[in-house]
């Protein structure tokens, strides 16, 4: 019998292989694209929904191609993207500015952090009696509620960001004796800036949102405006057009941020992590 000798190291069993990442296929969000386009289509014909109350995709986009050749949409949709635009710019530098005088103050933070979580949940649509009273049915208004909205988008990430930094970086920098514009330059902002980006982008889609709802609701000169006089016109296949363009704009608003957030933060890990994904 063959006794095996406890001195003699054994060999440790070899580790299995690392788990590759299959690359998604680029064709799959083509393929979500074209069957959303088809139920589209057909629904509407099959005679599930009221004559009329659905019109085909078909008749939407025809639709809208006439609208493209108006002068009156061009208009509106600037009117949108200028709101959309004032009150997001004024949305994240107010996070930005508060996120970082906050998060660098622990005794800020305690004092705060109640009227953060009791503010934050209001709803922005809630507000839009109060703000009529204060600055009336103009364009105002709207980049009041995104300013708003997106601040607590903003401030929260901020935050965040400010509280991930590393200790040891944050001593290193006071041993340095870095003053605070060079520490929140070398140390906090490179920190902060993924979570920044974070910010902006949730509070880039809750400020179009906002500048449409407001238009709506309000009346304020816009996207929302035109939805709103073509339901009240019977116009179902304008509107219906009308809501398929906030869509796309929607889209456009968080691709283009994303690939700011990726051309401003390539030397991030989790950036290129991602990038290497794909």
């Amino acid at each position: 019998m063959k006794v095996l000798d406890a001195t003699r190291p054994t060999k440790a069993p070899a580790a299995p292989p690392p788990r590759v990442r299959r690359p998604r296929p680029r064709i799959a969000p083509l393929v979500g694209i074209a069957v959303a386009a088809l139920i589209a289509e057909l629904v509407p014909r099959t005679g599930l929904i009221a004559d009329g109350a659905l019109p085909p995709l078909s008749s939407v986009l025809a639709q809208l191609g006439r609208e493209a050749g108006d002068g009156a949409l061009w208009e509106a949709l600037g009117n949108t993207v200028r709101t959309w635009a004032v009150g997001l710019v004024a949305a994240v530098a107010a996070g930005v500015i508060a996120g970082v005088a906050i998060g660098l103050v622990p005794v800020l933070r305690a004092i705060t952090a109640s009227t953060v979580e009791f503010l934050r949940p209001i709803p922005s649509v809630a507000l839009i009696p109060a703000v009529i009273l204060v600055f009336g049915t103009g364009y105002e208004s709207g980049v009041v509620l995104i300013v708003y909205a997106g601040f607590w988008q903003v401030l929260v990430q901020v935050l965040y960001g400010v509280q991930d930094i590393d200790p040891v970086a944050h001593d290193t920098a006071r041993s340095y004796r870095f003053g605070l514009w060079a520490r929140i330059r070398h140390v906090i902002w490179p920190t902060a800036l993924p979570f920044v980006f974070t910010g902006i982008r949730l509070a880039a889609s809750v400020a179009l949102v906002l500048a449409i709802t407001g238009e709506l609701v309000i009346g304020t000169p816009g996207i929302g405006q035109l939805i709103s006089v073509a339901q009240s016109s019977g116009a179902t296949t304008e509107m219906f057009a009308l809501v398929l363009l906030t869509g796309v704009l929607g889209v456009l608003v968080n691709v283009g941020f994303r690939y700011a957030e990726r051309a401003a933060l390539g030397w991030h890990p989790s950036v290129r992590r991602s990038a290497g994904s794909r």
